[in-house]
């Protein structure tokens, strides 16, 4: 029992079950335990940054290519272009099949948009010159302080472009105080996960308390859609790795099951997102491939809001009673499309999203978005899954595509998934003992000798 009760994935089940019976009998205390799931999820975003850079400075400088970077940016972009293209329509197909605005039949004036509002802050999605812009930092010091994760990476490219060319042989100390910085890094991770079942119960406990139970029902058909459409998803992202990679996707799962189970709880993949990078590098993934792909992903590769914005977009057409051709159909496509990307970042931007597709069709009254007000919060569970294991089924996929995976390596750590899980916790237990237990270095015991004279 003890040995159960001390994995992080039995405790944070344990702490979203009683965060949600608190949150369902105390509401209002329930919502009040918000900022301790926020909390938690800022640790973690604080060390985000720095941890990108030096990941991918320390890959591309052990590579020893600039080209290889090259080609992975390009074979990921390609990859999460035809993967959320696929699952756009994925999503509309659901919406016709299974039509979960059908028979609503909303008046779009008696709507209140003001939610909406709230919900952007006034916020509109770029333009492409924009977003490129976007992607290039004022300053250095400003793409680190704001924890813009593309500009930290094109930062981190540059630097490490820079390095190689100046040589690792002149300048071993920047390399070296990189590569230490990452390490020192993954040590606070470490610290602060153990905070997890704490924030897990928080953010369970604000979401019931605030949303209730009773909204599962209100729109049972539309979360039934999104979540069958996401099931059918991950199943295809299976036979996509299996087929591309020989590896199986639930074996990777069950070696990520803590990462996945916090995500769920926390309702974010950012919180996860470095214990993840290192669990794909211990899979076979090469470090400079991991770095690349993984944040990129998180901007270019939003599986599960792709199928979530396209079949939104029909309930709300649906509701209304407003019937979309094929050709607007293949309009809302090519509209989210580009406003899908990027995403990541800008506030409500799933709203700004369906407000600029409704917009762009020209049949939807904007107003309709306001319906799905109520069930945003509930598809997170199904967002954060779907795109966290479609970017990590993108980082296995494209380093293969690149020759940046250990096959054999690989399948060793996933043939018994939950062993290779708890050797590296314990390497990481065994690391943070042996560090406490160290002795004194000879400039602290000069120091403790000077202070006992």
């Amino acid at each position: 029992m003890r040995s159960v009760l001390s994995s992080l994935f039995v405790q944070v089940l344990i702490a979203a079950a009683l965060g949600t019976l608190v949150g369902h009998l105390w509401p209002s205390f329930g919502e009040s335990l918000k900022p301790v799931g926020d909390g938690f999820i800022r640790l973690i975003k604080m060390v985000i940054a720095p941890l990108i850079f030096s990941v991918v400075v320390v890959g591309i400088a052990k590579a020893g290519d600039m080209r290889s970077v090259g080609r992975i940016g390009l074979k990921a972009l390609i990859y999460f272009e035809i993967v959320t293209t696929a699952a756009l329509a994925l999503g509309l197909i659901a919406g016709n099949v299974v039509q979960p605005g059908a028979g609503l039949n909303v008046d779009p004036s008696t709507l209140d948009a003001s939610g909406v509002e709230a919900k952007t802050h006034g916020e509109q999605m770029p333009g492409a010159a924009d977003f490129v812009l976007h992607m290039i930092p004022e300053s250095a010091v400003g793409a680190f302080a704001d924890n813009e994760l593309l500009q930290v990476l094109l930062l981190a490219v540059l630097f490490a472009a820079g390095l190689l060319h100046v040589g690792l042989d002149r300048a071993p100390q920047v390399f070296h105080f990189i590569e230490q910085t990452g390490e020192v890094i993954f040590k606070i991770i470490g610290y602060v996960m153990r905070l997890a079942p704490i924030a897990v119960f928080g953010s369970m406990a604000y979401l019931i308390g605030q949303y209730g139970l009773s909204s599962l029902s209100t729109y049972a058909k539309l979360i039934g859609a999104c979540y069958g459409a996401a099931a059918l998803f991950i199943v295809v992202l299976g036979v996509l790795l299996r087929a591309f990679t020989g590896l199986s996707l639930i074996r990777f799962v069950r070696f990520t099951r803590e990462e996945f189970a916090l995500a769920v709880g926390t309702a974010s993949s950012e919180c996860v997102m470095p214990r993840m990078m290192e669990k794909l590098e211990r899979a076979g993934c090469r470090k400079e491939a991991v770095g690349l792909v993984v944040p990129t992903g998180y901007s270019f590769n939003l599986d599960g809001a792709s199928i979530y914005l396209s079949l939104a977009t029909l309930f709300m057409a649906q509701a209304v009673g407003v019937e979309l051709t094929i050709g607007q159909q293949i309009t809302v496509v090519l509209v989210l499309i580009l406003t899908s990307k990027g995403m990541a970042g800008v506030p409500g931007s799933a709203f700004i999203a369906l407000s600029a597709t409704a917009s762009a069709v020209g049949v939807i009254p904007v107003a309709a978005v306001a319906l799905i007000l109520g069930a945003d919060r509930i598809m997170d569970t199904m967002r954060v899954v779907t795109n966290l294991l479609g970017n990590c089924v993108a980082t296995f996929i494209v380093s293969k595509w690149d020759g940046a995976l250990d096959p054999l390596r690989a399948r060793e750590t996933l043939a018994t998934p939950e062993a290779s899980a708890k050797l590296m916790a314990a390497e990481h237990s065994a690391t943070t003992a042996q560090d406490a237990a160290a002795p004194d270095s000879p400039t602290q015991q000069h120091g403790d000798q000077e202070l006992s004279r």
